[in-house]
């Protein structure tokens, strides 16, 4: 005590301060705990409830619903659904406003090919196979398209060949229906008739 009022001088602070328990030096001044304030989420729109706010409320099953104030407790009692209504969390979780978490989106990687050995055939072996497959396809291309432009060229030949045949060998016999020179599928029914 005679140590602070030598410091301070005869003040009441100096007093004071030689009550005080705890001597703090100027240079380093203490350290204040913050205060943990216990919030419960509501129910219905997902917003923090201080204490002293909100309401229970108990269900016949058991349930416990904490809501935030008379506005959510109508809403809440009315069934109506929080993802319908834009303000709350739940709305905003399904149509994915706000925070992003990348962690969370799937990233998905596409496999990475690559050749392994037959047996009976190396790695080494497999790709100048593949090499000469592109150049194979090339060669059968070429050649589809050269046989295609000679049958063109053929039947364009024919016809003019079929044309001048028959009027060599003469007339041609005309050409009569299937059922006879009649022309008719036989004899028609008479479904009046009977009585």
């Amino acid at each position: 005590l005679a140590e602070a009022r030598s410091h301070f001088g005869s003040s009441r602070a100096a007093q004071r301060a030689a009550k005080n328990t705890h001597f703090y030096s100027l240079s380093s001044p203490p350290s204040f705990a913050t205060m943990v304030l216990k919030t419960d989420l509501c129910a219905y729109s997902e917003y923090r409830i201080y204490p002293g706010r909100g309401s229970r409320f108990v269900a016949r099953d058991g349930k416990v619903s904490f809501l935030l104030n008379a506005k959510v407790t109508s809403l809440f009692h009315q069934r109506i659904k929080a993802v319908k209504l834009r303000w709350t969390q739940a709305w905003r979780r399904m149509n994915k406003k706000g925070k992003t978490d990348d962690s969370a989106k799937k990233k998905t990687r596409k496999a990475a090919k690559f050749q392994k050995a037959i047996v009976g055939m190396s790695v080494d072996e497999l790709q100048k196979k593949k090499a000469m497959k592109t150049q194979i396809r090339e060669q059968a291309k070429e050649q589809a398209a050269k046989e295609a432009k000679a049958r063109a060229a053929k039947a364009k030949a024919k016809p003019a060949a079929k044309s001048a045949g028959p009027k060599a060998k003469g007339a041609a016999a005309p050409k009569v229906p299937k059922g006879g020179a009649g022309g008719g599928g036989g004899a028609k029914k008479d479904f009046k008739a009977r009585k």
